[in-house]
């Protein structure tokens, strides 16, 4: 089991910046990547930046040169630096962890609002 809790989420202007972060606990030792997702309302969950086990990163197209995932040493906190913001980023943030055995395990969320 991994229990994963995310904190960070607020409103910001369009613009500013917001850093999410992502607990691990349990067997964090099983898992072989990381994940942020979110979803906006009326849209499907979308995934938005994965650091591997072995510290590779992919974003999606839309938050690429803006979002950083990044992770502490111990690999039990993963980070999501979010800078120049819009308003079309504004989604509930999920954090994920895909595990070797392929169990997907998922926070409670964390919104995050952009205002124009």
């Amino acid at each position: 089991q991994v229990q994963l809790v995310e904190s960070g989420g607020g409103l910001v202007q369009a613009g500013g910046s917001l850093r999410l972060s992502c607990a691990a606990s349990g067997s964090i030792f099983s898992i072989k990547a990381m994940n942020w997702y979110r979803q906006a309302p009326g849209k499907a969950r979308e995934l938005v930046a994965t650091i591997t086990s072995g510290g590779s990163t992919t974003y999606a197209d839309s938050v690429k040169g803006r979002f950083t995932i990044s992770r502490t040493n111990a690999k039990n906190t993963v980070y999501l630096q979010m800078n120049s913001l819009k308003p079309d980023d504004t989604a509930v943030y999920y954090c994920n962890a895909q595990h070797i055995l392929g169990i997907n395990f998922w926070g409670q969320g964390t919104q995050v609002t952009v205002s124009s």
